[in-house]
């Protein structure tokens, strides 16, 4: 067991009055599809859940440190390999006549039962006439893989409340929660440093509610986990030489969910 504390709300038993794993879930990154996507919009909507997926980031990081990534092996080229060296299967008709040689446990029987099962499938596929075949609608699509979803907590240098930015590739959008960054005589303008280390602008941040970009198709491969997301203090509208000029009020790193 870890010796590691609960997060803040998190009594010692890891419970409290209502529990809401679903922060947690985000942060381990278990989440997919629509369960994932709904949560990512609930962390543009509602500050105090991006707060609770931060405060898990925060409390499960000693462990990814612990133990780093580990490519998954490939299993399916092992089977291909099993499979090409297997020896030749015997007949399914005379499988069925000559019992097997019993080589111990119930793995012999279960074999004969699948062979007869098979069989008895085969007859049905073959006797029972085909089903039309319906047109495809017009309408219909494919449906494509999911495109990866980026996440940063963009902390202020003051340590007030972080920004959270969710970027979206399969739509090259970047949208991050309301932020209070912006003095009254300059914009706060967002910036992408890749591994290069030059900065980028994505553009001026909302100064009321929340802010959502489309990104240009050069700044959209910028975006990658590791990439630092970071906000200057500029002119109204936007730093006029396209570098950053002011100082540097809050920054994060954009991580895979």
């Amino acid at each position: 067991m870890s010796d590691l504390p609960p997060p803040e709300g998190v009594g010692p038993d890891g419970l409290d009055d209502a529990p809401d794993m679903t922060a947690a879930e985000l942060a381990l990154g278990v989440l997919d599809g629509e369960e994932r996507a709904a949560a990512l919009r609930r962390v543009l909507a509602d500050p105090d859940f991006a707060r609770e997926v931060e405060r898990w980031r925060g409390h499960l990081s000693p462990w990814f440190d612990q133990w780093p990534a580990i490519t998954a092996p490939d299993i399916l080229a092992r089977i291909e390999r099993s499979l090409d060296h297997a020896a030749p299967a015997a007949s399914p008709v005379a499988s069925l006549i000559t019992p097997p040689r019993a080589r111990g446990g119930m793995w012999p029987g279960i074999a004969a039962l699948s062979s007869i099962a098979a069989a008895g499938l085969l007859v049905i596929l073959v006797t029972r006439p085909l089903p039309p075949v319906a047109p495809p609608h017009p309408s219909a699509s494919v449906a494509a893989p999911l495109s990866p979803t980026l996440v940063a907590s963009i902390t202020p240098v003051d340590k007030s409340t972080p920004v959270t930015a969710v970027y979206d590739a399969s739509g090259g959008t970047i949208r991050l929660t309301e932020a209070s960054l912006a003095i009254a005589d300059r914009s706060a303008e967002l910036w992408v440093i890749p591994a290069d280390g030059t900065p980028h602008s994505l553009g001026v941040l909302s100064t009321h509610g929340g802010t959502a970009l489309t990104l240009r198709p050069d700044n959209r491969q910028r975006l990658a986990a590791g990439a630092v997301l970071a906000v200057t203090l500029e002119p109204l509208g936007g730093s006029p030489t396209g570098l950053p000029t002011g100082p540097i009020v809050a920054k994060g790193i954009l991580s895979r969910v």
